[in-house]
């Protein structure tokens, strides 16, 4: 009991610090409406990176998806706020975009999970251009290829923030769960898992649906930030650059993808001065770190807050041990 409230509070410490440094920071001035706009996108970076490494690093699943569950968030969130613009209006969106999203999940993951490597990718990236079609198609409803645009603005960095903590909590813990470890031994090798009696298609669609409620989520703060949406922007390169935070950050890391949501997004930044350049610059930075760091930043490497107090407790046991 006392090493579980020792972890809570390390926890709740370093959530309060991170939001405490944000906020001394806003206040003081120290940012303007550029560095806000980064800071946000980050956020929403991490939300949608640390859902799809929980499908590819920790499932084992190879999606192209998350774009598509991305854009039935962020329509969803944007109508019913433009329809109701209220903060409740807005969570309103949020709920039906997550419960449509994990349908759809759903739906899609029982067939589509069954298969494996390209195919699966192939599969998943099919899906995303479907639901990308059938937006641009809903004319009546989502304006088509058009887009929204006047959509009222509800998010602001510390209801960004406080999804963040919310989604990675909620996959930080299926992962420590019974069903997350499970997930794991299917991803480790699906055939002994099969050959002990698990339901493997069982628990890689829900890892899937998971991935897809949190990019739901990110898709609706998504949209109401940046205040106009279109179909074009959830095309297949959406998919690749959550994809590339992951592989960058370390597939099966969530701190790595943290990190690199973080890295990424500062990089991007500083390489606004550098016009068409930037791009160009920037992939050289991803292929220099893939290079030299093959499994990403942070490789499996995790923060734990365990191992953080069993290096200071360490007792006479601990050092015979090691």
């Amino acid at each position: 009991m006392k090493k579980r409230l020792k972890l809570n509070i390390f926890w709740l410490v370093l959530l309060l610090a991170i939001y405490g440094v944000l906020y001394a920071a806003y206040s003081s001035g120290l940012v303007n409406l550029f560095i806000d706009n980064i800071i946000v996108t980050i956020g929403i970076n991490i939300i949608l990176a640390v859902g799809l490494n929980l499908v590819i690093g920790f499932s084992g699943q190879f999606s192209l998806g998350h774009a598509g569950f991305m854009a039935i968030g962020a329509y969803c969130g944007s109508l019913f706020a433009m329809n109701n613009p209220t903060m409740g209006g807005f969570f309103t969106g949020i709920v039906v975009g997550i419960l449509l999203s994990s349908v759809v999940a759903l739906v899609v993951g029982i067939p589509t999970l069954r298969l494996k490597g390209d195919y699966l990718a192939i599969a998943t990236l099919g899906v995303a251009e479907i639901i990308r079609i059938a937006i641009v198609n809903m004319e009546s409803i989502t304006n088509g290829p058009s887009g929204l645009f006047g959509i009222p603005s509800f998010v602001n960095w510390p209801l960004v923030y406080g999804f963040v903590i919310v989604t990675t909590l909620i996959t930080v813990n299926y992962i420590h769960s019974g069903a997350g470890r499970v997930t794991m031994g299917i991803r480790d090798d699906e055939i002994a898992a099969e050959s002990m009696g698990v339901n493997t298609t069982k628990y890689k669609v829900i890892a899937f649906v998971i991935g897809a409620a949190t990019a739901s989520i990110a898709g609706a703060l998504s949209a109401s930030y940046i205040g106009s949406i279109a179909p074009k922007n959830f095309a297949f390169q959406k998919s690749i650059d959550i994809l590339i935070i992951v592989v960058f950050g370390g597939i099966g890391s969530v701190t790595g993808s943290i990190v690199a949501a973080i890295v990424l997004g500062v990089l991007n930044m500083y390489l606004q001065d550098f016009g068409s350049l930037r791009m160009i610059i920037y992939s050289l930075a991803l292929i220099i770190i893939m290079i030299f760091k093959p499994g990403g930043l942070l490789g499996t490497w995790e923060l734990s807050a365990k191992k953080i107090f069993r290096k200071k407790g360490g007792s006479v046991n601990d050092v015979t041990k090691g």
